[in-house]
């Protein structure tokens, strides 16, 4: 029996990636400053959390789950830690999460991406799927902020402007 090698070509550098998540963490900034300071925290629709609850989230989300996966801790998720009262308080911890997530995710060495890791002691998918996961639940809560700020009658940022 012969075996045949198949070269594969790489979709993506981790720069590549990083790059693109914070591209759109950029983007959710500008909805969280579009936001007038009371409607971030008091609007909703439907009975969806206001706008600096859903960015509270994603804080609670994305910095310390890269730090877990490096430090290989599998504490459950926690957003309890952080409750901001104002909008610059959010900013301010945003850009701090903003540089936990470029320490971590540029600790993650190109094997790990495809070990199996069981974040928040929950989800047990390869690393790289977690990473996806966090872009997705942003991307998701922005649409969110987007149908807000716009229900608020303010124009949101062009979605494709994200650096």
């Amino acid at each position: 029996m012969t075996t045949t090698a198949t070269a594969t070509k790489q979709f993506m550098t981790t720069d590549q990636l990083l790059k693109d998540w914070q591209g759109h963490r950029n983007l959710t900034r500008r909805v969280i400053e579009a936001f007038p300071e009371k409607e971030l925290f008091e609007f909703s629709v439907g009975g969806m959390r206001p706008f600096a609850k859903l960015a509270t989230e994603m804080i609670s989300i994305a910095g310390p789950a890269l730090k877990g996966i490096i430090e290989g801790n599998m504490e459950g998720y926690n957003e309890e830690g952080f409750n901001p009262t104002s909008k610059e308080e959010l900013l301010k911890k945003w850009d701090e999460e903003t540089e936990v997530i470029n320490h971590y995710f540029n600790q993650i060495s190109e094997e790990r991406f495809q070990e199996v890791f069981n974040l928040f002691g929950q989800y047990e998918f390869p690393v790289y799927e977690n990473i996806l996961y966090f872009i997705d639940n942003e991307i998701h809560h922005r649409g969110q902020g987007y149908v807000y700020l716009r229900a608020l009658g303010i124009e949101p940022p062009f979605f494709w402007e994200r650096f």
